[in-house]
């Protein structure tokens, strides 16, 4: 049962089978039709053949062979040979479906044209009221367009689940471009650091570990991160989730060594779960290393405290700070998107008394 409900899902199978039982309605009406039709009962079975080669022209040509079809069993048809109307009805739904505009009509008017022709002819003829071929071809219109209808609703839900599939990818691979910036980002820029400060310093070697330690984590992260690309379904994750206290023990440390005094103020409730903490983490991250790369400044600052029903986190330096228009490199788009996934704002501005602060306001997990 749960094979035929998937089998009948598939609008293309559908609309077969819907042509299959019309075809067979028309050919077996037309077929036993014997008389009682305004033109010798012969007439009538030129339908099929004619229909039967209307299959190998353009939807738009199909569609106007079967409206005149339609029209001309509905025509010829009179009280004694009622049947004739099914037949009539299939031949407009079949037109119906083919026609490839948005709003089908050559269908319709064919078999409304032969309805009209065939109640005027009983008339003439005196034969009364004969009004049948207009409800089988009202029929047979209604039933193709709610077949249209509900192929158009089953293509645009299978569009929406695609967009929906798309959309997610690159929701995956934006969240994977970020990860690796930051974590590349942040580590070849302590190893520069070290680098430049084993060049001048009383122990290169303590620099040559330190280099050699940043790589192996930069590595071991990476293969982390690696593992999202063989598999898409594979959630993104550092090797060790950060810790805001990572921030004054880890992230500062490349500017120390530079020589550039940090001073870290973390509030210890700041109410932030662990996507939060890692959002603030990776912002931090982001500043931090934009310090150490452009800013020349001698002191920098992180402050992060909770304001009510936000934590807010401020990272500030005394250098050169920002220019007149700043380029929105990956560094910052990641910090935007970051923000903006959590509900909420952040802006670069000049800090008071010179260089650069990066201000974010973070919604807290519990107001």
């Amino acid at each position: 049962m749960t094979e035929i409900r998937e089998w009948l899902r598939a609008p293309e199978r559908v609309r077969r089978l819907a042509y299959g039982a019309a075809g067979l309605i028309v050919a077996a009406v037309v077929a036993t039709v014997e008389g009682g039709v305004s033109v010798p009962a012969g007439w009538a079975w030129l339908v099929l053949p004619v229909g039967l080669g209307a299959t190998a022209l353009r939807p738009r040509h199909r569609a106007l062979v079967f409206a005149v079809c339609a029209g001309f069993v509905a025509v010829v048809s009179t009280g004694e040979s009622v049947q004739l109307g099914l037949a009539a009805a299939g031949l407009v739904f079949v037109s119906t479906c083919e026609d490839p505009a948005r709003h089908p009509w050559l269908g319709w008017l064919g078999g409304l044209v032969g309805a009209a022709g065939a109640l005027t002819t009983a008339l003439l003829n005196g034969r009364g009221l004969y009004e049948q071929p207009f409800f089988f071809v009202t029929a047979g219109y209604l039933l193709a367009i709610l077949l249209r209808s509900w192929s158009r609703s089953q293509a645009l839900t299978r569009e929406a689940g695609e967009l929906r599939g798309q959309a997610v990818w690159l929701e995956q691979r934006t969240n994977l471009a970020r990860e690796l910036h930051d974590v590349v980002g942040h580590h070849v820029t302590a190893m520069v650091v070290q680098a430049e400060a084993g060049q001048f310093g009383a122990d290169p070697r303590a620099a040559l570990e330190a280099i050699a330690d940043s790589g192996r984590t930069a590595l071991s992260e990476l293969d982390t991160l690696v593992v999202h690309l063989r598999d898409p379904d594979a959630a993104i994750a550092v090797s060790a989730p950060p810790r805001l206290s990572d921030i004054d023990e880890l992230l500062a440390q490349p500017l120390r060594q530079q020589g550039v005094t940090v001073r870290v103020q973390l509030d210890p409730e700041p109410g932030l779960d662990e996507i939060g903490v890692l959002a603030v983490y990776r912002i931090a991250q982001e500043a931090l290393t934009n310090i150490a790369r452009h800013a020349k400044a001698t002191a920098a600052w992180v402050e992060l405290v909770r304001i009510g029903d936000r934590a807010r986190l401020r990272v500030s330096d005394d250098g050169i700070g920002p220019p007149a228009a700043p380029t929105r490199g990956s560094g910052l788009l990641g910090i935007e998107e970051r923000v903006l996934a959590r509900g909420g704002s952040w802006e670069l501005s000049r800090r008071p008394g010179g260089g650069t602060m990066v201000q974010a306001n973070l919604p807290v997990t519990n107001p």
